[in-house]
């Protein structure tokens, strides 16, 4: 296949995706959400109207993860029209960072102007705490892969494009904001992507640590790379679900990580209502 064949193909498939989702929701998104492992909880506080599971969605791939429901949410969040991924895609599960993404390029083409990111992660902060928040005011690439390798479409965004501000100043001085008048302890850190999907070894943390990582984990760094080359606004917040010190080591299980991540979720979706409320002063 030429380069020109592969970039026909990636339009004929997203426009696809695109008119799918129209179909059955044909509004204008003002944000666009995706929810991580554990966290597709927020969901209930969607006004919900249509649910949308993505096998009915032309190229887009399935989850395979616990606690990833596999469907688009499409409704009102907070007094905005948003669309919601329950559920996400990893590189360990077997996709390319390609695919992975791929859903972003659809809520791209579907309208949305902004996207926010969320994430389970291992918490490397000494001073910080399973359960606490994290706002991602940065991140480290260290999945050996890159979403936007390959031929360019112009039309979908630079072949070059900037990364020295991922995560929108504006929008993190607005979680900011709404994280202290509702009482919500919200870190700022550096989140480090990883391939998975075992977890990490004492040496890997250290030196995870050394490089500049607050908190590690599978996702959110090829969406947030999409997003950018795309023109999207983004802003990241993670739910910090266990501690990953080198010298205090101990076993985590999945379980236990959905169970925290789902006890701190009403904290996270707090914060995204707030923003996603405020949205507008940021503008």
């Amino acid at each position: 296949m030429t380069a020109a064949d592969a970039l026909a193909a990636g339009r004929s498939r997203l426009a696809a995706a695109a008119d799918a989702v129209r179909a059955r929701w044909d509004a204008a998104p003002e944000a666009a959400i995706i929810l991580g492992t554990g966290l597709g909880g927020l969901a209930a506080r969607l006004d919900v109207e249509a649910a949308i599971p993505y096998d009915a969605i032309p190229g887009m791939p399935l989850s395979t993860v616990e606690s990833h429901a596999g469907r688009l949410l499409c409704g009102t969040l907070a007094g905005r029209r948003v669309i919601a991924m329950q559920g996400r895609f990893h590189r360990y599960e077997g996709y390319a960072l390609a695919d992975v993404t791929f859903p972003v390029r659809v809520l791209r083409a579907l309208g949305a102007p902004t996207l926010v990111v969320s994430n389970a992660c291992g918490g490397m902060h000494p001073l910080w705490a399973p359960g606490d928040l994290m706002l991602i005011a940065d991140h480290l690439n260290l999945l050996g892969d890159n979403p936007l390798i390959g031929p360019n479409d112009d039309a979908l965004g630079p072949r070059f494009p900037d990364m020295s501000e991922p995560y929108d100043a504006a929008l993190r001085a607005l979680a900011r904001e709404v994280a202290l008048a509702r009482g919500a302890t919200l870190r700022e850190g550096v989140y480090a992507a990883v391939p998975g999907p075992n977890l990490e070894t004492r040496a890997e943390y250290r030196m995870l640590r050394a490089l500049g990582a607050d908190v590690v984990g599978m996702s959110t760094v090829p969406e947030v790379i999409v997003a950018r080359h795309a023109g999207m606004r983004v802003l990241g917040l993670s739910i910090i679900t266990d501690q990953c010190l080198p010298d205090a080591l101990a076993p985590a299980t999945v379980e236990q990580i959905i169970a925290v991540a789902q006890r701190a979720e009403p904290a996270l979706a707090d914060v995204v209502c707030g923003v996603l409320a405020r949205m507008d002063e940021t503008t």
